[in-house]
């Protein structure tokens, strides 16, 4: 490691002795702007032979082969690669700046397209342009074959934790990163337009909330000092989007940023993105079928299939998707029926399953406990796993028809869950009762159990419609559809421990 420091510093001191004399040839080494024209991707898929077209590109230097008075390079921009090549009667004082170049610096050119005598589609430059001195040296990537003819390759920057620091390194040395956040943001615009198609607006609210609500979890805590009051960053958008369903608007949504105060996982960052929708009149049945033409869609305009290879296994996105009861699902794997089951048989029905349940805790979680060992691992194809107990469903509205559960859905694919759906709770008095049960169990000693929102109560006793609900982890879909094991590997700058 000692080795590897000191020869980035002897690169590091060698580049900035480079710009050093780029100054005194009055050659400035950080550029204020260049007048790019094209692209690396659209001049190779536009080539004609003999048009010479001139161009302007700018990228960064991938490659460098010096050759005495004329030299190749390859330079890399926002959509690929694209090879220059330059010769020192073309370009003239140039090439003495040309010659004070690395690897990774960012230069600007301008010159006609044509092929090489081995094929290949390059820029012939005429003028070139220091744009960014590049001070501290790239990984990148070395290949070679040794005697048995197998490739061996050299100062890959694969290392997991500095890829997710230095994730603009990671961008420049990894085309692929690059595009699984295209297709993210892809991803993305994609839902906008679907639900902006289908007449939905969408809105913003509070990230700072006097109350927290919403969801199962514990919130980062701040402080106002103008007011001397305690807010907490949002878990989750529900009660405010609710309480523009209750002033009129027949449907909203929001694509937001939220945070929870609990542990990391391959699943789990604090801070993540929701799209969180509402739609009057509607209920969860209907919001099934929605979320299936929603991610069909997505899956089609982005990637143009249905049909995924995820971690070793075809998963297949078509309509319609599975839909199972938690209840019964559970009764299959375990034989036991959780709507009259004890706390005991709870726990002992999570130890036959090889799990050691917490002694202390509701029965809620013990319920969702058993759920996630003995179910959620086996549902691979597009499963809605539907009617939740009351118990783990604060703002659902009780089923129509059977007792002891909610209309609650939750779409899994591949044992993640990715959505959560309600017919939405709408019954003040009925509402009040559940917080106030919510209350007793974080008295009991559950962190993350509801708080008791009067406003929002205060908003349902206006009179709220019947109203569908719906919570879409973003990150969680992306990581499915770009095959991607860790949901830091779809976060651009995800949270770190400190460095040392």
């Amino acid at each position: 490691m000692d080795n590897i420091i000191q020869d980035i510093n002897t690169l590091i001191k060698r580049r900035l002795e480079e710009r050093e004399e780029l100054l005194k040839k009055n050659v400035e080494p950080f550029a204020y702007s260049f007048d790019v024209d094209s692209y690396s991707d659209d001049i190779k898929n536009t080539f004609v032979e003999g048009e010479n077209k001139v161009v302007k590109i700018a990228g960064r230097i991938m490659a460098l082969r010096r050759m005495g008075k004329a030299s190749f390079a390859h330079i890399q921009d926002m959509k690929g690669r694209i090879q220059i090549y330059i010769k020192k009667d073309d370009v003239g004082e140039d090439y003495e700046v040309f010659k004070l170049l690395d690897i990774g610096d960012i230069i600007g050119i301008e010159g006609f397209v044509f092929k090489t005598k081995t094929g290949e589609i390059s820029v012939h430059t005429q003028k070139l342009r220091l744009l960014s001195k590049s001070i501290r040296p790239i990984p990148i990537v070395k290949e070679e074959v040794d005697e048995n003819g197998n490739k061996i390759v050299h100062d890959q920057f694969v290392d997991k934790e500095l890829r997710y620091r230095q994730r603009y390194v990671d961008l420049i040395v990894n085309p692929e990163v690059k595009d699984v956040f295209l297709k993210r943001s892809r991803m993305i615009s994609s839902l906008r337009k679907f639900l902006d198609t289908n007449g939905y607006l969408e809105v913003e609210t509070p990230v700072l909330q006097p109350l927290y609500g919403g969801a199962a979890a514990k919130p980062f805590v701040t402080h106002h000092n103008a007011l001397n009051i305690p807010l907490y960053l949002r878990i989750a958008d529900e009660l405010y989007l609710k309480r523009l369903i209750v002033g009129g608007f027949d449907g909203v949504y929001e694509i937001s940023k939220d945070f929870r105060n609990e542990g990391m996982d391959k699943t789990h960052n604090p801070e993540f993105t929701m799209m969180e929708l509402y739609v009057a009149y509607k209920d969860y049945e209907w919001m099934m079928n929605f979320v299936e033409l929603m991610v069909t869609t997505i899956c089609k305009e982005v990637f143009g299939k249905l049909e995924f290879e995820i971690e070793g296994q075809s998963v297949n996105f078509a309509s319609p998707w599975k839909r199972v009861s938690m209840v019964d699902s559970i009764i299959e794997k375990t034989g036991l029926n959780i709507l009259s089951a004890t706390d005991d048989e709870l726990k002992a029905a999570i130890k036959k399953l090889g799990m050691e349940p917490d002694p202390n805790e509701t029965r809620g979680k013990l319920i969702d406990g058993l759920f996630e060992i003995a179910v959620q691992g086996e549902l691979i194809q597009p499963t809605f796993v539907m009617d939740y107990p009351l118990e783990i469903s604060p703002l659902a509205k009780k089923h129509r028809s059977k007792q002891g559960v909610v209309e609650r859905f939750e779409a899994f694919v591949l044992g993640r869950e990715i959505c959560n759906a309600f017919s939405e709770l709408n019954d003040p008095i009925d509402q009040r009762g559940r917080f106030e049960d919510q209350l007793k169990q974080k008295e009991a000693g559950d962190e993350e159990a509801h708080q008791v929102d009067e406003d929002f109560i205060r908003a349902l006793e206006f009179g709220m419609p019947p109203t569908a609900g719906l919570g879409i982890g973003i990150d969680r879909l992306v990581m499915l559809l770009t095959n991607q094991p860790s949901i830091r590997d779809v976060i651009l700058f995800p949270l770190m421990r400190p460095e040392k």
